[in-house]
């Protein structure tokens, strides 16, 4: 027999990185990486035997292929061949493949694929713990095995993704206290959450600003990522609570543990609806100085949640969710414009920063001939440096955002720039699709802004190169901290080296805030640091008036600001600034906050 014998569950407590306030209580729903890639969805009642059967006719057809491969083998073949096959029908042959997934459809109305998919992870989390290195590998077999009965169930059909499986369920289950539990989701898995509620979600991977911890705190639900194991550790329908707080998870709570921490979930949502009282209200410090909030959005949609929570603009538009789950095709310039023909209109007449397209280690694009996922080195081709490097691509992009231009206050954000060429290249395809534009008689605005994303230590320490060509700066807070201490902030091994409040990180920020300032270029933060209401009080100590953040940490920075004197303050960051030794920085910090 395969299966091996299994522990009863016991409460138990993991610990990973905190990446939004909030606590979330509900049963797992567990997506491990070998379900990712299947059909999920609830079969209608009545049903099941259907789905059964269409399960063992899938394994019967595998059969028939194995015997049939068996007896055509050529007399010359290597016995190794038919011990191969022979193995495989043996493996086809035991139970314990079969009988798990028949009872998943039987009982929760898995279909075929699902349940199948389910119990392969089963077996080859127990054959990962196996001490004989043989009896080990044979896990190989069993997933060969799986995917040829896969194939048979597929019939050559598309498979499902992980998008409709979550809308499958969410007909049928209650999202609000479904608790999503996998090793890592991509980026553009994580943007269908928007459409749905779940509860929260725990991953395996993943740092403080990686781009699921970023999606989390953009859709306002708690969080616990780079939670080592979570996925192996916690089973379907668990009960789990999620600290986002402290990022803590809690496994089988017990009913004492469970009703203090709906305490404080309740306690939550209070503050939350306090925090509505400010929506109108304007952002000024205590000594007057005005403060502009915009919104951080993906999509177009974003825009009329953003304008409602009293964001004065969109500061940073992220163009390459465009780009993303296109199966190979890549979005052409009337799709792109009507995007943000909508995005701009939405605002109102508010300004609409879209920053061209920008892909990385942790956002992929579906752009091989096979429509994969490819991901750029963090350190490699990516951003501006992939766009000047596909100027016709490029053009489609620029063209399009110029035609949007005329019905809104859009400008143009360039990331990753680091070098005068790169900037004059850029410049100059900018003019070459406003030429382009006026030999065709196309409408846009002529005087468009065009801004650079400073997230480079080499830009943040040339300030003049752009200050002198370009018309106002973001400071991307992600990949400068990045850039800084050399650290992959998608690398789970190194996402706690992160650190806000490095020495030359503070540094640097405070360094382009005033040199910006004192050359009167328009300066704002469109990283993570600007929605971090820890944050707020040091960056407004370092001069900063714009702010850009998405729209759901919109009110509880704007708090901060309403209690915050913004002259007083800059004593208090110059010290910091000053500081050195970590324990220092810790302390002038947290009096910063007091």
């Amino acid at each position: 027999m395969i299966v091996l014998a299994k522990a009863s569950n016991l409460s138990f407590t993991l610990h990973g990185i905190p990446v939004t306030n909030g606590i979330a209580i509900g049963r797992a729903l567990r997506i491990a990486p070998s379900a990712m890639d299947v059909k999920h969805y609830l079969v209608e009642p009545g049903s099941e035997q259907k789905e059964e059967k269409r399960l063992l006719d899938a394994f019967q057809v595998v059969r028939q292929e194995l015997k049939t491969l068996r007896a055509s083998l050529p007399e010359a073949a290597p016995e190794e061949m038919g011990a191969f096959l022979d193995v495989h029908g043996m493996i086809l042959a035991d139970p314990t493949l079969t009988e798990k997934p028949l009872e998943l459809i039987r009982e929760k109305r898995y279909n075929a694929e699902w349940a199948l998919a389910t119990q392969l992870e089963n077996l080859l989390e127990q054959f990962a713990e196996i001490e004989d290195a043989y009896l080990r590998e044979r896990a190989s077999d069993i997933r060969q095995v799986v995917e040829r009965v896969m194939k048979v169930l597929h019939l050559g059909e598309d498979h499902q993704t992980i998008g409709s499986f979550y809308k499958t369920v969410s007909e049928n289950r209650e999202l609000s206290e479904v608790i999503v539990v996998a090793h890592d989701i991509a980026p553009p898995d994580m943007l269908r959450f928007k459409e749905l509620a779940f509860g929260g979600f725990v991953t395996d991977l993943g740092g403080k600003t990686s781009h699921t911890a970023i999606v989390a705190r953009s859709l306002d639900i708690p969080a616990a990522v780079g939670v080592r194991s979570a996925s192996e550790l916690i089973r379907q329908d668990d009960w789990i609570i999620i600290d986002g707080d402290r990022g803590i998870v809690i496994v089988d709570p017990s009913e004492f543990i469970l009703e203090e921490y709906r305490h404080l979930q309740s306690a939550r949502k209070l503050e939350k609806k306090k925090l509505l009282r400010l929506k109108y209200t304007p952002t000024l410090t205590l000594d007057g100085q005005p403060i502009d909030l915009m919104a951080n959005v993906e999509m177009p949609d974003d825009a009329a949640l953003a304008l409602d929570s009293g964001a004065v603009g969109i500061g940073l538009f992220r163009s390459e969710f465009l780009f993303m789950n296109r199966q190979g095709k890549m979005p052409d310039e009337e799709e792109q414009f009507w995007a943000y023909r909508k995005t701009a209109e939405a605002m109102k007449g508010l300004p609409v920063s879209i920053r061209t397209i920008d892909i990385g280690a942790d956002k992929p694009l579906d752009i091989n001939e096979n429509g994969s996922a490819q991901y750029l080195s963090p350190l490699g081709l990516r951003a501006i440096r992939w766009s000047l490097s596909e100027p016709d691509m490029f053009l489609v992009q620029i063209r399009a955002i110029l035609r949007a231009s005329v019905f809104g206050k859009i400008k143009i954000l360039i990331p990753m720039l680091a070098h005068a060429q790169e900037i004059d290249q850029t410049l100059e395809l900018i003019e070459l699709a406003k030429k382009q534009l006026d030999d065709e008689g196309v409408a846009f605005d002529p005087s468009i802004q065009v801004g650079a994303m400073i997230e480079i230590p080499a830009a943040a320490l040339s300030l003049p190169l752009f200050i002198t060509r370009l018309d106002f700066l973001s400071i991307g807070t992600n990949d400068l901290i990045q850039y800084t201490l050399a650290i992959d902030r998608a690398d789970n091994a190194v996402a706690h080296l992160y650190d806000p409040l490095h020495p030359a990180v503070l540094r640097l920020i405070a360094g382009v805030i005033r040199e910006a300032k004192a050359a009167k270029m328009p300066i704002s933060v469109c990283g993570e640091m600007a929605g971090d209401a820890s944050m707020t009080r040091v960056l407004l100590g370092m001069g900063l008036t714009d702010f850009s953040l998405h729209f759901n940490q919109l009110l509880s920075v704007k708090q901060e600001i309403l209690r915050s004197d913004a002259g007083h303050l800059r004593q208090s960051v110059d010290e910091l600034l000053s500081a050195i030794e970590p324990a220092e920085i810790q302390a002038v910090f947290e009096k910063i906050n007091a």
